[in-house]
């Protein structure tokens, strides 16, 4: 009884409503009612060979698979999720959204050999701003239902490029363009890798980052991402 008043006195000054409907009816502290998640734009891609996500990296760099989880498009419930996740420090958002792509990706016999998965890094400085890196909450969010290994400190993103005197191959890879860097690639030779980022549109982030991972000797490359931008 102490714990339904308790209940009762935290949603009155603390609503929790469904971000689309606005239904107090939700489950597992879920940002989204059952039905709005039923509802929402799902691609079907991780199941779906040579699917569009693949597609944007044919003659740019080698993946095995690709994918992503939901449509997304402006002024939907999907771009509300991410802006929850990335904006309002929402960790709820990211965690469904890593259900949602943790379970598709389970489900799918194409992804049956990943071994890890890798969230595309943030700069140090957005880190320390956002206090969170989004990726890493969706990666998160798919291993509480697809058991899967998390490797959060080996890919890296700089917004400077340093002095590369000192470093070898692996470590100075990537360090134009989009500046993203090796730390100990060694431990992922004949890793099947998985790629996990928000929202993929022009897919150049990923690639640059597919660029620096080849160097580890990876067994594969793949790519997973909660949103694709029609």
């Amino acid at each position: 009884m102490i714990k339904n008043y308790l209940a009762a006195f935290l949603q009155l000054w603390y609503p929790h409503i469904c971000l689309h409907c606005g239904t107090d009816q939700l489950e597992n502290n879920s940002p989204l009612c059952l039905p709005c998640t039923n509802a929402l734009p799902y691609t079907d891609f991780f199941s779906m060979e040579q699917n569009p996500i693949e597609k944007i990296f044919w003659g740019r760099v080698t993946i095995q698979h690709g994918g992503a989880a939901l449509f997304f498009t402006k002024e939907s419930i999907v771009q509300k999720l991410i802006f929850e996740l990335k904006y309002k420090h929402n960790k709820k958002a990211g965690l469904l959204l890593g259900h949602i792509m943790g379970n598709a990706l389970k489900n799918s016999k194409q992804y049956d050999n990943i071994t890890v998965l890798i969230p595309i890094p943030i700069t140090a400085k957005k880190l320390r701003k956002r206090g969170f890196n989004q990726a890493q909450v969706l990666c998160e969010g798919i291993r509480q239902v697809w058991d899967k290994k998390m490797a959060t400190n080996l890919l890296l993103k700089k917004r400077n490029a340093d002095s590369q005197t000192h470093k070898d191959r692996l470590e100075r890879a990537g360090q134009d363009g989009f500046k993203f860097s090796l730390k100990a690639g060694q431990l992922l030779e004949n890793e099947n890798v998985l790629l996990i980022d928000d929202v993929i549109t022009t897919g150049a982030t990923l690639e640059a980052a597919c660029n620096c991972l080849e160097l580890a000797m990876p067994a594969s490359i793949n790519i997973a991402t909660a949103a694709y931008t029609l």
